[in-house]
Formats: C-alpha cells, structure tokens, sequence
C-alpha cells in the first residue's frame, strides 16, 4: 500500500506539471487567438500607399516570429515549432478567404513562416545562454 507522504508527492508532482503546462502554453493559444482577430478584421489598411503594403508583410513577419518563439518555447524542438507555426499560418490564410475584403495568399505562409524560422532562432539562442 502506498502511504500518505507518497500520494501527496505524486498529487504535488501532477498540480507542477498541469502548471507548467499551463505556463507553457496559455501565451500560445493567446497569441493565436490575437492573430485570429486580426485576421477577422476586414481590412487592416494604413492609407499609405506604398507603404501600406510594407508595414502589413512586417506585421506578418513580426506576429509570426513571436508566434514561433513561443511555441519553440513550448515543444523544446526548434523544427517542429516552426512546422506548427506554418501550419497555423495556412489555416490563418485560409480564414481570411472568409472575411470580406481580405483573401488568403501563399506568399503570407511563406512570410509568417520566415517570421516563425526567426522566432525559433531567437529563442535558440536565448536558451542556449539559459
């Protein structure tokens, strides 16, 4: 029979493990939740011409890189964080082609993908130092 002391080490370890899952990946799930409604917007255009375009493919490249930092973060390996991120890049992509007067293009997977691939690198790097 298992005593006292052992059962509530075991509910301890379970209560630590649900925690730092939670930890891990509660900013995860926010972020993609904060990409969606983005993406739910039916026009994020800046009026400024030339520029508009500019700021909105750094603005993919940005979210994504956090995006993919985060979920390196959460899985520990580096390729399959950025295989997550691209993959929720393509369905991102494929809503917006439900939302009127935005549409769903290829080029945005690639860029949210390299946003992701730098993510990955900066958090590769910071724990490494860690």
């Amino acid at each position: 029979m298992r005593g006292r002391a052992y059962d509530s080490a075991m509910s301890t370890q379970a209560a630590t493990t649900r925690r730092s899952a939670l930890t891990l990946w509660l900013p995860v799930v926010v972020w993609a939740a904060v990409i969606f409604a983005f993406s739910s917007v039916p026009s994020l255009g800046t009026g400024l011409g030339g520029w508009d375009l500019v700021l909105r493919k750094l603005a993919h490249l940005s979210e994504y890189a956090l995006l993919g930092l985060l979920l390196a973060r959460a899985v520990r390996r580096p390729g399959v964080a950025v295989a997550l991120a691209a993959a929720y890049a393509v369905t991102d992509e494929f809503h917006q082609t439900f939302v009127e007067g935005r549409h769903g293009a290829p080029l945005d997977v690639g860029i949210d993908t390299f946003g992701a691939l730098v993510g990955v690198l900066v958090w590769s790097r910071w724990s490494r130092r860690a």
